[in-house]
């Protein structure tokens, strides 16, 4: 919980050299050290977070392991097996599988990463707004995350999608984004009623301060533990989204390529060239879970009511005893 901290007065004399500047409030450091201490003790979460990094690396540097562009063709080596010159193979037309899996993981990463940020902002605005205001600003926005909750949005992005092909894929983003806050919102709403009764804020609401800046200052820190977790879940989600709406084409476009369009491409042709297929889903598969793996292990480092160390096993428990 934040605490309403007053800031001292300046002394009126000059500061003398033995002034120290004011140290770093013991409570702070000491639950970033607990939560570090339980990140590291969880090995599923560091297993996930090593994942996530190597397969960043790979989306972002496996373009400069290879010659070959992943729209350039190889007339001379159609629906070519992996080997030593093409790392992944070819598909129909020859081009290389590896240059286009690694330019498909690096888009569709993008997009989960925008998606999940965008969301994260949108929903955390509107549901500190809604449950500090309260009153008619509270039943507004409620009204409209209920009336988006109604919308089939997997109908209104593929028909909304088709008509907006010259803006690209960052108004892809934004449809996803639009149509992935709402639960969230919701959430948020909850905790910051029970916040803004809090002793804190009401001291910071008597002594002046600006409503936004209570928001700022003092509810969205106090629920940015669940918004982290959130934010990392829906990253992987954006991502699966992505690839379903690419994959049944409305998401990426031609000539460009994502996880999804790799997918639909290599589906047909998976029993008899496997290599179109399988690369692209193992790579979705192992950064969906890896994400899910980083996000159990923030879920526990960051909750308040999970105990400060581990707990011992009875077998440590019985032979500390011996030694004692």
């Amino acid at each position: 919980m934040t605490a309403l901290s007053v800031e001292p007065a300046e002394p009126s004399g000059p500061v003398g050299p033995a002034e120290s500047p004011v140290p770093v409030p013991a409570r702070a450091t000491g639950r970033g050290r607990l939560v570090l201490a339980r990140l590291l003790a969880a090995r599923g979460a560091l297993v996930g977070a090593v994942v996530v990094l190597l397969l960043f690396v790979l989306a972002f540097g496996g373009p400069y392991l290879t010659p070959w562009d992943y729209a350039a063709p190889d007339f001379t080596a159609l629906h070519q097996p992996p080997s030593a010159e093409h790392w992944f193979g070819t598909n129909g037309v020859g081009q290389d599988v590896f240059a286009q899996t690694v330019r498909g993981l690096q888009k569709s990463l993008i997009i989960g990463l925008l998606v999940a940020l965008f969301s994260t902002v949108l929903a955390s605005v509107v549901g500190a707004c809604a449950g500090y205001f309260g009153g008619w600003a509270d039943r507004a926005l409620m009204f409209l995350v209920d009336l988006l909750l109604v919308f089939p949005s997997f109908l209104i992005i593929t028909v909304v999608s088709s008509r907006l092909k010259s803006a690209g894929w960052i108004a892809f983003v934004l449809l996803l984004a639009l149509f992935n806050w709402m639960i969230t919102a919701r959430v948020v709403r909850s905790m910051t009623l029970s916040l803004r009764e809090r002793e804190f804020v009401r001291a910071a609401r008597f002594m002046g301060v600006r409503p936004l800046r209570i928001i700022s200052r003092h509810i969205l820190p106090n629920v940015a533990s669940f918004l982290i977790i959130d934010a990392t879940i829906a990253v992987g989600g954006a991502v699966v989204s992505e690839t379903a709406l690419s994959y049944f084409g409305f998401g990426v476009k031609a000539p460009d390529v994502s996880l999804g369009t790799l997918l639909a491409a290599g589906t047909s042709e998976a029993p008899v060239f496997p290599w179109m297929f399988y690369f692209a889903a193992g790579l979705l598969v192992l950064f969906v879970l890896a994400v899910n793996l980083v996000g159990d292990g923030l879920r526990d480092a960051l909750d308040p009511t999970a105990g400060d160390a581990p707990r011992r096993s009875p077998r440590s428990r019985r032979s500390w005893r011996k030694q004692k």
